[in-house]
């Protein structure tokens, strides 16, 4: 479920389209968080702890977790699906960090890709995750993020490893194969051409193949509006038709919602299956100070509230929601 693309154009202009994909309501609003809010790591007495020193706007699930999103350094962090993940046994004692909370993490923390990969290559703390409330499965997820550089990472935990991929051409990911292996498939579908064939499944490694070839095929373009209705494009083009779902593939359902992250110029759009309208936030227009409290913008059941144009008005104080905690292991 989802897809993610990483689009880098001329004169600094970088922008990050992900689809959210999902089999049913995903009770998503978009947040507003200020610097200077104190979190834990929600796993009980070994928590992590930190003080947000960015900003950021958010993509929330289910209000227990942040899913996407940008800070006011241009950072984008996106998590997405992984079948294959395989986090490592937790002991308890050491260090821990909720997987409700991973992307939210970065977003408090860092200004770059290449910090976040400095500090998770450390290893001072593990991502613990548990399952979904009331859906009895696991919750398996990878992590990529962006920079306002065109930077880029793949973070996944396979065979309970971090595994850590940092390239700026490493900028489409979806969920299944782990990431070597959909670089493997991009090398093949390369050396065909996407002029000839393409996949058109709505299988993850289809989805990676297409937007590899079109985020690539776009124009280069300095105009942001069309860059931004270029990245939209291809966005779209890998997403899965509203009401579409296979449930014994639990990695393709409905596409339910899309952004497109704006680095350079702090934009962040959306776009609801189930809306006629695409709306955004300046970040560069919005108070991230850290009196300036928490706001939100409901978006309604399946996220059916119309918005267009810039929403920064319509953002409604807010108490935050209580991200998604980890019970400590019983000794």
């Amino acid at each position: 479920m989802c897809t993610r693309l990483v689009y880098l154009g001329p004169e600094e202009i970088v922008l990050t389209g992900r689809s959210m994909d999902w089999h049913s309501e995903i009770g998503t609003n978009i947040w507003v968080f200020p610097r200077g809010l104190e979190r834990t790591g929600e796993v009980g007495p070994a928590s992590m702890e930190w003080t947000a020193e960015y900003g950021s706007v958010i993509a929330s699930a289910y209000d227990i977790a942040t899913t996407d999103g940008m800070n006011e350094a241009g950072l984008v962090a996106n998590v997405l699906w992984l079948t294959e993940s395989d986090y490592p046994e937790w002991d308890g004692d050491t260090p821990g960090l909720s997987i409700s909370l991973w992307a939210q993490y970065v977003l408090d923390n860092f200004a770059t890709v290449a910090e976040v990969v400095e500090n998770h290559r450390n290893e001072e703390f593990v991502v613990v995750s548990d399952e979904i409330p009331d859906e009895g499965r696991f919750a398996t997820l990878h992590l990529s993020i962006s920079d306002a550089t065109g930077d880029s990472a793949v973070l996944e935990y396979v065979d309970g490893e971090l595994t850590i991929y940092h390239d700026r051409e490493y900028q489409v990911l979806t969920n299944s194969p782990p990431f070597d292996q959909q670089l493997a498939l991009d090398a093949y579908w390369s050396e065909i051409g996407g002029t000839v064939m393409l996949p058109g499944t709505n299988r993850p490694a289809d989805r990676f193949a297409r937007a590899s070839f079109y985020v690539d095929a776009i124009p280069q373009t300095q105009d942001r509006r069309t860059a931004t209705a270029s990245v939209f494009g291809a966005i779209r083009n890998v997403s899965v038709p509203y009401g579409i779902r296979t449930p014994d593939e639990p990695h393709i359902s409905s596409t339910r919602w899309r952004t497109v992250a704006d680095h350079r110029d702090r934009r962040y759009y959306f776009e609801s299956a189930l809306s006629p309208n695409v709306f955004w936030l300046d970040l560069d227009g919005i108070d991230f100070h850290t009196d300036t409290g928490v706001r939100s913008l409901s978006l309604g059941e399946n996220q059916t509230n119309v918005f267009a144009g810039d929403v920064a008005d319509e953002l409604v104080e807010t108490e935050p929601f209580e991200f998604l905690g980890v019970p400590a292991p019983s000794s």
